[in-house]
């Protein structure tokens, strides 16, 4: 199979059943392969085992990979976050790790059990009409109690962008993504003077973020699977993908799962309804947590933007991709700005 992008690998379902084997012992023995879609960093496949399980296999870019700085280590992140998650908010369904590996020629490696549903984006396909309402109202709640969990600092883990505060390990993240936009030569739609000059401006909303919550950061719509309950309707059976974890404002979390859309102009939204329904404290959508959002999706645009070259996506090749971030990022600073 070819890899989607620079940082995916080309592999084959003899490759897959190797690292199984390695996973599980020599007695392991799968029955079927095939590759999963819809993720552009890591090689993705599923596997059925001779025991009827279906495990998933995460393949991390090969050794020497240029990666952006954030996605350092990601492999392991993910990992842990998993773990963290099934020990202290168990109530979310993620997959469990089933083995960790790091091999001389495959590089490290991550098998998980595979969740059952489709994602929503996979659901909302050729479909005129689907109610996902149900499993956005769960997805919500699901948030809720990944927020309870409380971490020892705010950003990313390992050597990644953190800080003792929210104000410096949002800045550092915004950094590490300028210095990546200089190293891959992207072009970006403001002076990163800009930037900062608006951090700044709105550093004491940043600095009423007083503790490090667990968020998942991913929450896009291929990133949360459903499936029909008994009565019908979609539920959420699974939040995957989560390498991307780190620990900040439970309002970053707002922003993916309503993708170029912003959440404080939908306050009945399900997402929201189910997250009041859950939250240990009450969700304010007050002046300073939209300036806040808007800070977010500022970053999130900025990151979909610098992660094109990484991803073999330029503006010439995704043109669409491109002018629409750049507007989105015009939008975001004009209205941080006045």
């Amino acid at each position: 199979m070819t890899g989607g992008s620079p940082t995916q690998r080309r592999i084959t379902s003899a490759d897959v059943r190797h690292l199984v084997g390695a996973s599980f012992g020599p007695h392991a023995r799968v029955r079927d392969t095939g590759p999963l879609t819809g993720g552009g960093y890591a090689t993705v496949w599923w596997a059925l085992l001779d025991d009827d399980r279906r495990v998933v296999l995460k393949l991390a870019p090969p050794a020497g990979t240029p990666l952006l700085r954030y996605e350092r280590g990601l492999c392991v992140a993910e990992a842990d976050y998993f773990r963290i998650v099934a020990g202290r908010a168990p109530e979310v369904p993620t997959p469990v790790v089933l083995h960790h590996g790091v091999d001389p020629t495959y590089g490290e490696w991550l098998v998980t059990t595979m969740l059952p549903g489709r994602s929503l984006s996979d659901l909302a396909e050729g479909a005129a009409t689907v109610d996902d309402g149900p499993a956005r109202h769960d997805l919500g709640a699901a948030l809720a109690a990944l927020h309870r969990v409380t971490g020892d600092r705010f950003g990313y883990t390992g050597d990644r962008p953190s800080g003792s505060t929210w104000r410096a390990a949002f800045t550092a993240m915004l950094d590490a993504l300028l210095a990546d936009a200089s190293d891959w030569d992207v072009r970006l739609p403001f002076p990163p003077a800009r930037l900062h000059a608006l951090v700044q401006r709105h550093a004491d909303v940043l600095d009423e973020v007083r503790r490090p919550a667990l968020l998942h950061f991913d929450c896009w719509d291929g990133n949360v699977l459903a499936a029909p309950d008994a009565d019908g309707r979609l539920r959420l059976r699974g939040l995957v993908d989560g390498e991307r974890f780190l620990y900040g404002d439970p309002l970053l979390d707002l922003v993916s799962p309503l993708l170029f859309r912003r959440v404080e102009d939908e306050p009945e939204h399900p997402l929201l309804r189910g997250y009041r329904a859950a939250a240990a404290e009450p969700l304010l959508l007050d002046a300073s947590a939209r300036a806040r959002l808007g800070l977010y999706r500022l970053h999130l645009y900025l990151l979909m933007t610098v992660e094109m070259p990484s991803r073999g996506m330029t503006a010439q090749s995704h043109p669409g991709r491109h002018a629409r971030l750049a507007g989105l990022l015009d939008e975001e600073i004009a209205a941080l700005a006045s």
